[in-house]
């Protein structure tokens, strides 16, 4: 996963922050909600007319070694244009998130190891996402995983783009005036080539 949707000044349009010291070793329940400012700058930051709702339910469990696993889901509703009629249609995103953080010595080192034991070609499964100064910022994951789930071609109901029917009548294509230019006295095929 990259850094996420950043808004101009740099700042992530939804924050919420957890410090993975202060996580209980049974693990805590998150229920994040946006509010409108926060919608706002969703908006913006996943290139749609408006975010409607936006939320995320997250378990968030400590794991050996300084690891944190995050599993939940995200849902919003968003406003997009139609790519067909132009006109604005709401859609529903509803993301699954399982993601592991890692302290961020550890992932380079367990790429590396892979390597060593599977050889350079080896597959690497997804690295974990870094804990960055132990802090998780929720909101930033689901902000990710909400944009992930937006439709990039989004369309109304019952609207289907139809290609152009090509005329039947030959004399009305397109290009039959130029045809019958070419064709008339005078045209391009009536032209000789000149001798030498």
């Amino acid at each position: 996963m990259s850094k996420g949707p950043r808004m101009p000044d740099g700042n992530h349009p939804w924050s919420f922050p957890v410090l993975v010291t202060q996580l209980p070793e049974a693990g805590s329940h998150q229920q994040l909600e946006t509010t409108p400012a926060q919608r706002s700058l969703l908006a913006q930051a996943a290139g749609v007319n408006a975010v409607l709702k936006a939320e995320a339910s997250f378990d968030v469990t400590p794991e050996a070694g300084g690891r944190v696993h995050v599993a939940g889901t995200v849902r919003a509703r968003v406003e997009q244009t139609c790519v067909v009629s132009l006109d604005p249609v709401e859609n529903d995103v509803e993301e699954a998130v399982d993601v592991t953080f890692a302290p961020a010595e550890q992932i380079s080192s367990s790429v590396k190891s892979v390597q060593k034991e599977q050889g350079e070609d080896a597959e690497i499964p997804d690295p974990p996402e870094p804990i960055v100064n132990g802090v998780i910022d929720l909101g930033q994951l689901a902000t990710e995983f909400l944009v992930l789930g937006i439709d990039p071609y989004p369309r109304k109901p019952g609207t289907a783009f139809e290609a152009p029917v090509a005329p039947a009548d030959p004399d009305e294509h397109p290009f039959a005036a130029l045809r019958a230019l070419k064709d008339a006295p005078g045209g391009a095929k009536s032209k000789k080539p000149k001798g030498h």
